[in-house]
């Protein structure tokens, strides 16, 4: 999870670029009460995965502004422990099981916070569609 300790204002305002955007969008999302925005579009079946689990996913990661940063390659899937995720992708994943798919818009609270990756500035909301491959 990120470093930076956000005030109500800063997550008021991560909220309201969040509601703009879906405002412009056809998909309904969701708002769990940490502040991630969900939109399950298949469950997926067998168990909910778990904390404890290792799941391989396909994703593809935006920006609001709709340009890619990851997961261009997408028909390639990555492995992790669930554990290891960052705070939006643990708490979507909870909502999944093996073979399901969901939109997450994930405000810099439960992302990367105010750390600076290589192709995400800190601070940014992120957008993934995610596809469970497999949960073990």
């Amino acid at each position: 999870s990120g470093c930076a300790t956000y005030s109500e204002d800063d997550k008021s305002g991560f909220d309201k670029k969040i509601e703009k955007f879906i405002a412009k969008s056809d998909v309904h999302y969701e708002r769990s009460e940490s502040g991630l925005y969900y939109s399950i579009e298949s469950e997926g079946e067998g168990e909910y995965i778990k904390y404890t689990d290792e799941v391989s996913f396909t994703y593809v990661g935006k920006f609001l502004s709709g340009q890619t940063f990851d997961g261009k390659n997408k028909r390639t899937p990555v492995t992790f422990k669930v554990s290891q995720l960052i705070e939006g992708w643990k708490e979507a994943f909870m909502y999944l099981k093996k073979g399901g798919k969901a939109k997450i818009i994930v405000p810099p609270t439960l992302g990367y916070g105010d750390r600076e990756l290589d192709d995400i500035p800190p601070h940014s909301i992120l957008c993934f569609e995610v596809e469970i491959v497999d949960v073990r």
